[in-house]
C-alpha cells in the first residue's frame, strides 16, 4: 500500500468518527432542548404533543387542587391559562399567585403534563422568561416592587 493511499484511508477514517461524535453530540442535545413558552404564546401556537417544553407564569388563585401525589393548578400570564397537572412532591415555596416554572409536554387535549415544577426561591427573584412573558402582557410593574430578574444585582 502506498502511502498516499494509507493518508487518505486515515483521513477518512477520522473524518467518520468525528461525524459519528457530531450526531451522538446533536442527538442528545436534541433530546434536552425545551423551549420556554409563556400561556398566550402557547395557546396561540401549540407545539407537538411530543416535543417537551417549558411554561412559565404565575399560579393562578383558586385552581390548586391536591388529591393525593397529584396536583392540578392553572398557569396564567393574566392573559391566557393552560391547565397542568402533576404527580410528584411540590417544592416548599410553591402556592397559588406564585411565580413557577413547568416543564413537560401538552396533550392533544389541551392539558399541561408536567414532570417538574420550579419555585421561585424568594419574593425577590423570578426567571428571566417569566419576568419577559409579564413584560410583554403588560403586567410587569417594577414601581410597585415588582420581581427582580434573575442574575440582577440585589
Amino acid at each position: 500500500m502506498r502511502a498516499k493511499r494509507k493518508r487518505l484511508y486515515i483521513l477518512l477514517s477520522a473524518l467518520l468518527c468525528f461525524g459519528g461524535a457530531t450526531a451522538l453530540v446533536l442527538a442528545a442535545f436534541d433530546d434536552s432542548l425545551a423551549f420556554f413558552y409563556a400561556p398566550k404564546d402557547l395557546l396561540a401556537a401549540p407545539p407537538g404533543p411530543q416535543q417537551a417544553i417549558r411554561l412559565g407564569g404565575l399560579v393562578e388563585a383558586g385552581t390548586l387542587e391536591r388529591a393525593g401525589r397529584e396536583v392540578r393548578f392553572q398557569v396564567t400570564d393574566r392573559v391566557e391559562s393552560v391547565p397542568v397537572l402533576y404527580s410528584g412532591v411540590l417544592p416548599d415555596l410553591f402556592r397559588e399567585g406564585q411565580g413557577v416554572v413547568v416543564e413537560g409536554k401538552l396533550s392533544p387535549n389541551g392539558l399541561f403534563q408536567a414532570h417538574r415544577v420550579l419555585a421561585k426561591h424568594d419574593e425577590n427573584y423570578m426567571p428571566r422568561e417569566v419576568a419577559e412573558a409579564l413584560k410583554a402582557s403588560g403586567e410587569w410593574q417594577p414601581a410597585a416592587g415588582g420581581p427582580a430578574q434573575a442574575g440582577a444585582a440585589q
